[in-house]
């Protein structure tokens, strides 16, 4: 299973925001946007000028990074997009991405970060539909039903990251029991249901050249 394994914080870093990437780190003193708000590498302080297809690259790249997907995954998800015939492309791409299982259960806040929550899905700490699974990338589907599985409701790890995420506010497409240690895909996530500061057009401008 691909995944990137280098520097995170350089990510938030390249792209001058913060990305969200290490969980409770990020909105510590010790987040890299905070110490150094500078791209990494010796050129990174030097003032830059983007060109059309610069702005296009980063929109992608920033949206990449965010949902933790490799360059070729990202390319499938955006075909899978143009293929829906309701829509703009861009919201469909982005409402693809909102459906991986690792962001799901980020999104509950069943895990701090996608990084942290792709890491409990390949251990097999959730069920889908009563069934483990343990794909981070499995699209969850409207009425698909995603729970935490009965022998890692007492595990420490968990408890603590539920409790320290009991305030995140679960987004409407969702619909959370925390008794039960379930949630339910009510639809398909509408743009203005994901908080993220990313330029859609942008990317498929740049996939239709």
């Amino acid at each position: 299973m691909a995944r990137y394994t280098g520097a995170v914080c350089r990510l938030c870093r390249r792209e001058g925001q913060k990305l969200f990437l290490k969980g409770e780190r990020c909105y510590s003193g010790k987040c890299a946007i905070s110490r150094r708000s500078y791209a990494p590498g010796q050129h990174g302080q030097a003032r830059k000028k983007y060109s059309e297809y610069g702005l296009q690259l980063r929109a992608k790249q920033k949206a990449r990074r965010y949902y933790g997907v490799l360059e070729k995954q990202f390319a499938h998800y955006f075909d899978l997009a143009t293929k829906i015939k309701e829509g703009k492309k861009g919201e469909n791409l982005l409402a693809i991405l909102e459906s991986r299982l690792d962001n799901v259960v980020y999104r509950l806040g069943w895990a701090s970060s996608r990084a942290e929550a792709r890491q409990l899905v390949v251990h097999k700490h959730f069920n889908v539909n009563g069934h483990k699974a343990n794909i981070p990338s499995l699209l969850v589907k409207v009425g698909d039903v995603i729970s935490i599985d009965e022998k890692s409701r007492d595990n420490a790890k968990i408890k603590s990251v539920i409790e320290a995420n009991s305030s995140r506010i679960v987004p409407k497409w969702l619909e959370l029991n925390s008794e039960k240690f379930e949630a339910k895909k009510l639809a398909m996530p509408a743009r203005e249901d994901i908080d993220l500061d990313v330029e859609e057009t942008l990317i498929v401008e740049l996939y239709s050249k």
